[in-house]
């Protein structure tokens, strides 16, 4: 998983509604990518029926769990000082056991429960239905860990709560696990390898979530182009499938299509893509059906062939602008952000002007962008020096992220006069008196809110804007209510 949840949106506690009968109270945060929020969903509804009820308050917690992130070093030192702040209030609430979740806790197991002893369980991501053991142990003194990474869980089968959901969007899990081995990234050691879920109960969970009244969900992965189900396995062990798998099998193009035609009038969107996985036939599929937004989201990481040849980014500079030319012939107003990474090891001057050049040849919507950070047990951290100078990382940093700014501007700007399609999900943040939403290329547009309600798609009349939001008046219902 390459996208990264906004800083500022990272460490959300979660709660669902709660059930009676339960007596025990659960506080979880989560933080890093997307997966991990819906892993988030996942862990409360196997606890749920292990007599645990969400709290937003720390203190009144039996069990506090945090779901972690390892794919930058920030988001590991934000994770510390959260345990830190937990067993503060354990100190005065003896009995609360507190357990680290996700990738931080595959990596660094020996060091929470052994070395530094600040957590009484460590879980990583292949072993959420263990937890109802691992917290018997706990309770019986013992301190527990499964870090054990499967080469067949998916979770298909748990129906996932909505954790302080607005009841509007939903991420729906189609993925887990990365086989790509970028030598910047923990995920293949922290997730596994890759493997698909079942379509079917793909299509069951959206189908619910429609019964529910959501109107949008996220089909959500490491990789989401590379799907493919054949029967259960690893992907890279589908060169062994009968051929009568091979025959049956579903790609992510023939997902996408199932769920669109499952549910015409709820939004479709998908993330994360891999250039190298992403085909033609997904744009076509995306063209092909209204309800799948016109928008991807598709990490370069840099704009230098030799830079992304360190990276082990099984694409070219020039397969990018071919993939990118495509999506702009056959969806011509699709959105399309990015993630980048600056100061790689060994980059120079040179690097730096392609990834410039190329973000000028694309105009990104947005992006995540971030300086190199060495993640210990990555390929780079073991066969590279991080040898580029943080002065220059910083200096780097900042010329893309105004570069970013402009085109985000430019892509704003043109939507002025225009009208969009926006699905109300909250209040504005800035204004009661104002809805928030986004358009189908994932825009935030906010709107006077007259009659309109959460949920509603409506059409916008835009006439002014920033970098990053569309500003307009809603001139009515759009047929998609």
């Amino acid at each position: 998983m390459e996208k990264i949840i906004d800083e500022k949106k990272q460490g959300n506690s979660l709660v669902l509604e709660p059930k009676a009968k339960n007596t025990r109270k659960l506080f979880i945060e989560s933080y890093g990518c997307a997966m991990n929020f819906s892993d988030s969903e996942i862990v409360a509804s196997i606890l749920s029926k292990e007599g645990f009820n969400t709290t937003q308050n720390l203190e009144e917690a039996d069990l506090v769990l945090v779901n972690t992130c390892s794919i930058r070093e920030k988001a590991e030192q934000t994770v510390r000082k959260r345990l830190e702040k937990y067993n503060a209030v354990k100190r005065i609430n003896p009995g609360m056991k507190v357990g680290v979740l996700g990738c931080m806790a595959e990596r660094l197991k020996d060091k929470f429960l052994e070395e530094e002893k600040i957590v009484d369980l460590v879980v990583g991501p292949d072993a959420y239905k263990d937890l109802p053991n691992l917290i018997n142990e706990v309770e019986e003194g013992r301190d527990a860990i499964n870090v054990i990474l499967s080469k067949e869980e998916t979770y298909g089968d748990i129906s996932p709560v909505r954790l302080q959901s607005n009841g509007v969007s939903a991420f729906v899990s189609i993925t887990r696990g990365c086989d790509n081995m970028c030598t910047f990234c923990v995920v293949p050691f922290t997730r596994g390898r890759e493997r698909s879920r079942d379509p079917q109960s793909i299509v069951e969970e959206v189908n619910d979530l429609a019964a529910k009244g959501y109107k949008e969900i996220t089909l959500l992965g490491q990789n989401v182009d590379s799907y493919l189900w054949y029967g259960g396995g690893l992907k890279k062990d589908f060169k062994n499938a009968t051929e009568i798998q091979k025959a049956t099998a579903t790609n992510f193009a023939a997902l996408l299509k199932l769920v669109a035609e499952a549910q015409p009038k709820m939004r479709i969107r998908f993330s994360t893509s891999n250039p190298q996985d992403m085909t033609l036939d997904v744009i076509e599929a995306m063209a092909a059906y209204r309800n799948i937004c016109n928008y991807i989201h598709l990490p370069v990481q840099s704009g230098s062939d030799r830079i992304l040849k360190k990276m082990n980014r099984l694409h070219t500079r020039e397969e990018y602008f071919t993939l990118i030319d495509n999506i702009k012939k056959m969806i011509p107003n699709c959105g399309i952000s990015h993630d980048l990474i600056t100061g790689f090891p060994t980059e120079t001057e040179e690097d730096h002007q392609d990834t410039l050049s190329l973000m000028e040849y694309v105009k990104y919507d947005f992006g995540y962008m971030f300086t190199y950070s060495e993640r210990p047990g990555t390929t780079a951290e073991r066969k590279l020096e991080d040898d580029i100078p943080e002065e220059t990382k910083k200096r780097r940093l900042q010329e893309i992220v105004d570069l970013q700014q402009k085109h985000s501007k430019q892509n704003t700007n043109s939507v002025i006069g225009t009208t969009v399609e926006v699905l109300i999900e909250k209040e504005s943040k800035k204004s009661n008196k104002h809805w928030s939403g986004r358009n189908e290329r994932n825009t935030v547009t906010v709107f006077s809110k007259e009659n309109y309600q959460i949920g509603d798609f409506v059409k916008v009349k835009i006439h002014d804007c920033t970098s990053a939001t569309l500003i307009g008046e809603p001139i009515g219902l759009s047929d998609n209510n």
